[in-house]
């Protein structure tokens, strides 16, 4: 590639991280209204979005893998999980052929609050994803997809090296 072309290649990609980090900060804040709609701790709400988000994706997820979603230790992941459980927010099963396998499932009535803080949203959200055809959408994913796998491999090595 020649040196004009990744110039522009490099302020396009500052403008697109730039709208990523403004939109990560506007999803941050709106997980923290979830909190305080729950009465629950910011990371706490995060952990339930987590365990939500993983039952739609039809692959409920483990409290180690939560940890790491949350970027907590394990001890603190298990005091979360024993305050979102003692509330009733969400129920503890061993559901997997491998008996020592914890998986993480909302309950009922923890949807239903989800849904009642975030079905007002959905409509204007949808409108907006109306207005692109599916396959820029997908190149979009795809995009997505490619610079999350890039900071993936720059966590990695700057991981090992500190």
């Amino acid at each position: 590639m020649e040196e004009s072309a990744l110039e522009g290649a490099a302020e396009r990609r500052e403008l697109l991280v730039e709208a990523l980090r403004v939109y990560g900060g506007r999803y941050a804040e709106l997980s923290r209204s979830f909190a305080a709609h729950l009465g629950l701790y910011a990371t706490d709400a995060t952990a339930l979005l987590e365990i939500i988000a993983a039952e739609e994706r039809g692959a409920p997820i483990s409290p180690a893998r939560l940890g790491k979603r949350i970027l907590l230790s394990s001890g603190a992941t298990t005091s979360l999980l024993n305050r979102l459980e003692r509330a009733g927010h969400i129920v503890r099963s061993r559901e997997h052929s491998d008996r020592r396998v914890v998986t993480l499932r909302s309950s009922p009535h923890i949807q239903e609050r989800a849904d009642e803080f975030f079905r007002p949203l959905a409509a204007p959200m949808d409108a907006i994803v109306g207005r692109y055809p599916p396959e820029v959408l997908d190149r979009f994913r795809a995009l997505l997809a490619e610079m999350g796998t890039a900071m993936d491999s720059h966590l990695a090595r700057v991981n090992q090296d500190g």
